[in-house]
């Protein structure tokens, strides 16, 4: 066994503000890292401190301005969190060349403008696609600096970086196969695993727990609810209109028809798309662009199928693990392995949520999983103009759909006459993604970034 997974669900499940978790919830937690960090250098250098300076690169420059990559890494020299961030705050910064925004360090405030945060398209091989460097000055003598990769999810590492510790889990697997095996062998069932492995890497209780899903859950509602009302152009040049409302509309007026079911799964997933697009605060699932996939499932389990408070809770907790092998054992980031990898995922995620949320056990909800995310195979990441509008709002609709569909048929095999597993198609997605060419992993210069204006 490779190193054991010792993710927590709130790794995975964080709230922050969209577009993107690489290029916007990343760069801000390195922006807050940062700032904590250089906080805690002797006062006598604190004070001959006159200027910090950030550098993007690769992916992070190439879409970085549409993503509101440099505004959110100014948030976090403010000190603002992805969690704590309000709806409006990043869109009100930077708005101006020369506009000023304060920087508290110690005793010093120090001035930020754009100029100070450079979008570097130098090329060179970098660590990873997204990379960024931030550096605290006094005139040319450098005081701090640290190298960051946001490397998808939200999740940040540096130069230098080490896993912070964590408990112990319980249980160890890093494959599907071994979750099998584990749970054949000691008779458990999975979401009994993985609360048992959260209480011990996270600390928090049973109880503890069970508020904060139902806090995410609620979360992914509010995104759907916010979505639904929303109206209107959506923020940058290409004047994409919102489509929730009007699809939700739709879906309220052929209430009897049989694509009614369709029609409104596909509002669910565009009302959070477009918040994300927005700026407004949603719900990492596996990733920002592909926020929309499980919310819209998931509203559907809790408003069309009824389905208890419990049985949802379980339901994410497979969804969690299909994220946390991805994760482990791929990426989640598009600027690795292109839209496979966040839309890929998040389908993947929704159908194993569906699935084990019908009582099924965790081999169903693994044959779901693996057919959401071997329809999603070699999906590029060409956001047009940088902005994670299209094609990206359509296709969180369209994994949606295809996660439906993926458990529906998972439902009916025969599990003796399966032929692919799981960690075959997760192990595909990443290779195809890295074979990929560097312009169709999220550099909005190839594919429909290319002939779509």
């Amino acid at each position: 066994m490779s190193k054991p997974i010792s993710l927590s669900l709130f790794d995975l499940f964080k709230v922050g503000p969209g577009p993107s978790s690489s290029h916007t919830i990343g760069p801000m937690c390195a922006g807050y890292n940062a700032i904590a960090e250089m906080a805690k250098l002797p006062a006598a250098q604190l004070e001959q401190a006159d200027r910090i300076e950030v550098r993007l690169f690769g992916s992070l420059s190439a879409t970085g301005k549409g993503h509101g990559t440099d505004r959110a890494v100014l948030a976090g020299l403010m000190g603002v969190s992805p969690a704590n961030c309000p709806a409006d705050l990043l869109p009100g910064l930077l708005q101006q060349d020369g506009q000023i925004h304060e920087v508290r360090l110690g005793n010093r405030v120090l001035p930020m403008t754009q100029a100070q945060i450079v979008f570097d398209r130098g090329g060179g091989d970098l660590p990873h696609p997204c990379t960024l460097s931030i550096r605290l000055l006094a005139g040319a003598r450098v005081l701090f600096e640290r190298e960051y990769y946001s490397v998808g999810g939200g999740f940040i590492q540096w130069k230098g970086w080490k896993a912070p510790a964590r408990g112990e889990p319980v249980y160890h697997y890093s494959t599907a196969v071994e979750v099998r095996d584990l749970l054949a062998r000691k008779n458990l069932r999975m979401h009994e695993m993985m609360i048992e492995n959260e209480k011990a890497i996270s600390g928090l209780s049973e109880q503890a727990i069970n508020d904060r899903m139902d806090a995410i859950i609620a979360a992914m509602e509010l995104s759907v609810a916010r979505g639904i009302r929303t109206e209107g152009p959506l923020p940058g040049p290409l004047n994409v209109q919102r489509k929730a409302a009007s699809l939700a509309r739709r879906a309220a007026n052929m209430a009897h028809s049989p694509e009614h079911f369709m029609v409104l799964l596909a509002a669910n997933a565009f009302a959070v798309a477009e918040e994300n697009a927005a700026g407004h605060p949603v719900v990492t699932a596996p990733t920002c662009g592909s926020a929309g996939v499980i919310p819209a499932v998931l509203y559907i389990m809790k408003h069309h199928l009824r389905m208890p408070r419990e049985t949802i809770n379980r339901g994410l907790l497979a969804a969690g693990l299909v994220g946390f092998l991805a994760k482990h054992n791929a990426t989640l980031a598009g600027s690795e392995a292109g839209c496979q990898a966040e839309i890929g995922v998040a389908a993947a995620m929704a159908a194993a949520m569906l699935a084990y949320a019908h009582e099924s056990d965790f081999r169903v909800a693994e044959n779901a999983a693996e057919i959401a995310l071997e329809h999603h195979l070699g999906m590029t990441c060409d956001p047009v103009c940088g902005y994670v509008q299209i094609p990206c709002i359509e296709r969180n609709a369209m994994g949606a759909v295809k996660a439906y569909m993926a458990w529906l048929i998972a439902g009916e095999e025969t599990m003796r006459f399966h032929k692919v597993d799981l960690d075959k198609v997760i192990l595909v997605m990443y290779e195809t993604g890295r074979d990929l060419q560097a312009k169709y992993r999220e550099t909005a210069s190839g594919g429909l970034a290319k002939y779509v204006h």
